[in-house]
């Protein structure tokens, strides 16, 4: 099944052109063309990935025709929009870093000056969090952290002066304020007014551990150990890190090795082994063992789960593979959008789809991750 994966991801791509990918399920839900967004930026991520460990140039070349499409030459964004002030809208120029090493083209560089300088216009928590997005005021996620600071990590060690200290401050914020002491777990979004509809008002927290916003923390806390050199700031990542994987150990599933839509609810009525999530967990225990910061019995988990995967959600279906199980989109509000209200009830109502790159993107950085396992 693994040579099969191969062929879905080059499916993926023939079926896609910068103006509309089919991974992005939400905006062809909405019959809309692609825009600058989260979703495409971390299919374009593992593609990128998958290129660096299989010599195939069809993978770069596509990730290239997006960003010459998306960029100009000034190095201004195609359908940007400055004034959200939204996180998602950083990690898509996690790619630029690469393609400008590779390709060597002057607007890839322009267009990451023009997204830093972003970021540093994004407004923040008294703390010094990043908000989400302007309409989340005062709110962190944990998406946002893999979002961000990635990127930042980045632009400070390819084009800065390498100060992580910003980054490393806002993880300690997370640490701080989202992790749930008995447990080890993170929830998924904190208030620092204590004001939102969802929020705990003595706390700010919201109410569940959900799966995937643990997903994206856990990938992006992976891919800082890789991007920052060796030192304190490292040192304190990989503390994080290491005590949020073995925090996860308890909730795998035992057959399958993949991970509840709501987290620490496991056999709970109406949940389900999530796609999405679980390809995270398990790219982040495999890249953390191989990087040395686990032990190499999360690696073997890590593998476990993403065979689980394949034998619950990787599918054949009118000749083509179909990756299904992925939590198509949750979040917090806004204040007009009350449904969202970071309940169990409310995690297993959104839509559960196949192929869109939310799940489609991990798992096949996961591939590129198992790819690397020794013989």
């Amino acid at each position: 099944m693994y040579e099969a994966i191969d062929r879905y991801v080059l499916s993926l791509i023939e079926q896609s052109t910068p103006e509309k990918t089919v991974w992005n399920v939400e905006r062809i839900r909405q019959g809309k063309p692609s825009d600058w967004n989260y979703i495409d930026g971390c299919m374009l991520t593992a593609l990128l990935s998958m290129a660096e460990i299989t010599g195939d140039g069809r993978y770069f070349d596509f990730a290239e025709r997006v960003a010459d499409y998306f960029v100009l030459e000034d190095g201004s964004i195609r359908t940007f929009q400055p004034e959200k002030h939204s996180l998602d809208d950083i990690n898509e120029g996690r790619v630029l870093f690469a393609l400008f090493r590779a390709a060597g083209k002057e607007k890839y560089k322009k267009a990451v000056d023009f997204l830093h300088a972003q970021l540093q216009r994004q407004p923040r928590t008294a703390e010094g969090s990043f908000w989400h997005k302007q309409i989340y005021p005062n709110q962190v996620w944990l998406d946002g952290i893999y979002m961000a600071q990635p990127f930042e990590a980045l632009y400070q060690k390819t084009l800065a002066n390498g100060d992580y200290s910003d980054v490393l401050s806002q993880l300690r914020i997370v640490r701080d304020r989202m992790r749930d002491a008995q447990t080890g777990l993170y929830y998924h979004g904190y208030d620092a007014s204590k004001t939102a509809f969802w929020a705990d008002p003595a706390t700010g927290l919201s109410k569940s551990f959900w799966l995937r916003s643990i997903g994206w923390f856990s990938v992006a806390l992976a891919d800082l150990l890789e991007i920052l050199p060796s030192g304190n700031a490292r040192q304190e990542i990989a503390a994080i890190f290491s005590d949020l994987m073995r925090s996860m150990l308890p909730y795998a599933d035992p057959e399958t090795g993949m991970y509840w839509q709501v987290v620490d609810q496991m056999e709970r009525e109406g949940n389900y082994l999530e796609s999405s999530g679980s390809s995270m967990i398990a790219y982040a225990m495999l890249k953390g063992a191989r990087l040395g910061f686990l032990e190499k019995e999360y690696a073997a988990q890590g593998k476990k789960t993403f065979d689980g995967i394949i034998g619950k959600y990787l599918s054949l279906e009118g000749g083509s593979l179909q990756l299904g199980g992925i939590c198509l989109v949750a979040g917090l509000g806004p204040e007009n959008n009350r449904r969202r209200d970071g309940t169990f009830a409310y995690y297993i109502s959104e839509p559960v789809v196949c192929n869109d790159a939310k799940g489609a993107a991990p798992f096949v950085l996961c591939y590129t991750e198992v790819k690397r396992l020794p013989a």
